[in-house]
């Protein structure tokens, strides 16, 4: 047999899937026999999966709220939910993405739940008996795989205080078999996220992740000035992983939020799909809670707010500081998109649609594009910010961030741009990553910290 899955335009993997089902015959093999076995347009499935004997099919399906884990006797044809009611899959931004994995024995399967974006790995036999199994020191993991001769799990597992490493599971303990990075820092002196929800304006419960400032060897008086992050997508979700960002800035006396935002993956599809047809209005509102939120707590100085975000979260960054002026002392946008006329018609053939969901279908829609970009309501920006942007970015092309630039030099409003060559959409040569944090820490500098 094999097994895929499949979709149409409008829809991105996570709103609505199918997963089809054939047999292979011929030479070559040609698929023949096929059926769809579970998902529609509104019924995502993720990550289908053989037993090592064949007998039985596995995939997570999203057909409420909640994600399942389910198995299909391919000889009797009887299906069984294992795990049901909490978050497994992630959103399919890309190929070959792993939760899960048979044991050799093909008697239970390991998984990763996601709870309050924290990891939880756990094993559950097809009766749908569950175990969990301690992950410490961990608290993140991705690409689960399973040893095909024995009850061994490879991983790439995370900590706030601890950078990615490929490790493996064995007997209840775990090795480590490469380091991404030096960990040069002793984990005392990181800061670790804590879970920090609030409410937004409809009574929803708005989810975020809190650095508190953190240096054992430094102190300071007063309320610390805070970095409001928002992250990209907007369709995924910060979760419980070594966040760079973050540490950077917590260690040098910034708290730092990471806000999950609605429309944010983990917390239910509700959630997920609140932001549809709101994309530009909702973040904004979250992105101001958020900060309203530490502030209301006694965890940040309302006169020193800070709001970050790259592409999609540096369009929220805009937008904020369009619709709240004065409410965030400086934005800080990494290749933000700001024309969402222009993002519809030249995006790359995955995310062709995307924005039919996010804001709605053209040309019915049109009001809103005009309403929400940016750069149609550059002119209302009057507090500082940093734009900074890759030369040979692809996905929102330098001249979206050059039209912003030109409007603020032309009404003097105080900002900072720097493109970067070589680079795309994000960093990736180690003077770009240096270059970037000491332009913005001398940016906030300027016009947070002694403004």
């Amino acid at each position: 047999h094999i097994a895929w899955i499949e979709w149409d335009h409008p829809n991105m993997p996570w709103d609505g899937t199918r997963l089809r089902l054939a047999r292979l015959e011929g030479a070559p093999p040609r698929p023949v026999s096929i059926e769809t076995i579970a998902g529609d347009d509104h019924t995502p499935v993720f990550q289908p999966g053989f037993s090592p004997d064949g007998r039985f099919l596995s995939y997570v399906i999203t057909e409420g709220e909640w994600d399942a884990l389910v198995i299909l006797d391919l000889e009797t044809g009887v299906r069984r939910i294992l795990v049901e009611g909490t978050t497994i899959a992630p959103p399919a931004w890309i190929h070959g993405l792993r939760v899960y994995g048979w044991s050799p024995r093909g008697d239970r399967i390991f998984y990763r739940r996601n709870e309050n974006a924290f990891a939880a790995l756990e094993a559950v036999d097809r009766e749908g008996n569950i175990r969990r199994l301690d992950i410490a020191p961990y608290t993140w993991f991705e690409q689960l795989a399973v040893a095909p001769d024995r009850e061994a799990l490879a991983m790439i597992a995370s900590a706030p205080a601890l950078p990615p490493r490929i490790v493996t599971w064995e007997g209840g303990s775990f090795t480590v078999h490469r380091y991404s990075s030096a960990e040069r820092v002793p984990p005392a002196h990181l800061s670790f996220p804590q879970p920090i929800r609030w409410k937004a304006p409809d009574g929803t419960t708005v989810h975020g992740l809190y650095y508190p400032p953190t240096h054992p060897e430094c102190t300071g008086s007063g309320l610390p000035p805070a970095i409001v992050s928002i992250h990209g997508g907007p369709t995924s979700q910060r979760v419980a992983t070594y966040n760079a960002d973050a540490q950077f800035f917590a260690t040098r006396g910034f708290a730092y939020l990471e806000v999950n935002y609605r429309g944010s993956t983990g917390y239910g599809r509700s959630y997920r799909d609140a932001l549809k047809e709101k994309w530009g209005l909702l973040d904004v509102e979250d992105a101001v809670g958020g900060a309203q939120a530490l502030v209301e707590k006694g965890l940040a100085d309302p006169r020193r707010l800070v709001i970050m975000g790259g592409s999609a979260g540096g369009y929220t960054v805009l937008n904020a500081l369009i619709r709240h002026p004065g409410f965030f002392r400086a934005g800080i946008c990494l290749f933000g998109v700001t024309n969402l006329f222009t993002l519809a018609a030249e995006t790359h053939k995955f995310e062709a649609h995307y924005l039919d969901t996010l804001v709605g279908p053209l040309p019915e829609a049109a009001e809103r594009y005009r309403e929400w970009s940016p750069i149609f309501h550059a002119d209302r920006i009057q507090d500082p910010v940093a734009i900074f942007q890759g030369a040979e970015d692809r996905v929102v092309p330098p001249n979206q961030a050059e039209a912003m630039v030109e409007v603020l030099r032309r009404r003097g409003v105080p900002h900072l741009y720097r493109v970067y060559p070589g680079e795309g959409h994000g960093w990736r040569r180690a003077e770009t990553i240096a270059a970037f944090y000491e332009e913005v820490l001398a940016f906030l500098r300027q016009h947070v910290l002694f403004a």
